[in-house]
């Protein structure tokens, strides 16, 4: 009866290591399987890295460019103000524009700009007709 109890438990033994070692084998294959999910995941996620840098470095080439763009527009721009004024004081014309404009918004008639501004018919009527125009946007 000892030897039929011992042969019951190294049987017992024998049946709960060959589990165990089901279970290993199951866990192992588990792993693998999550290690080559992870594997996928991790390629997609650094293939998306490149991606979004390569797509980074486009943007940043393009703000760089602009950054140039801008700087040599302001460049250009930047006396155009001094200019500006110089032109006005040197052109005799303009500032009978100038002044027809404000006459005009003051009421001035077509003959009036002739006279005192020394503009042409032509002109008179085309400054009235522009400053009637800006009155009346409808």
């Amino acid at each position: 009866m000892l030897i039929a109890s011992l042969v019951a438990s190294v049987v017992a033994l024998a049946l709960c290591c060959v589990a165990l070692l089901g279970f290993c084998i199951w866990l192992f294959r588990r792993q693998r399987q999550q290690a080559e999910a992870q594997a996928r995941s991790d390629a997609v996620r650094d293939r998306r890295i490149k991606e979004l840098g390569a797509r980074l470095d486009s943007v940043l080439d393009g703000s760089v460019h602009m950054g140039h763009e801008l700087h040599e527009l302001s460049r250009t721009v930047s006396p155009l103000p001094d200019r500006i004024t110089q032109l006005e004081q040197r052109d005799p014309n303009n500032f009978s524009f100038s002044q027809a404009a404000k006459l005009v918004g003051m009421g001035a008639s077509v003959d009036d700009l002739t006279q005192s501004c020394g503009l042409s018919q032509s002109e008179a009527e085309l400054m009235s007709k522009l400053h009637q125009a800006r009155r009346k946007p409808d």
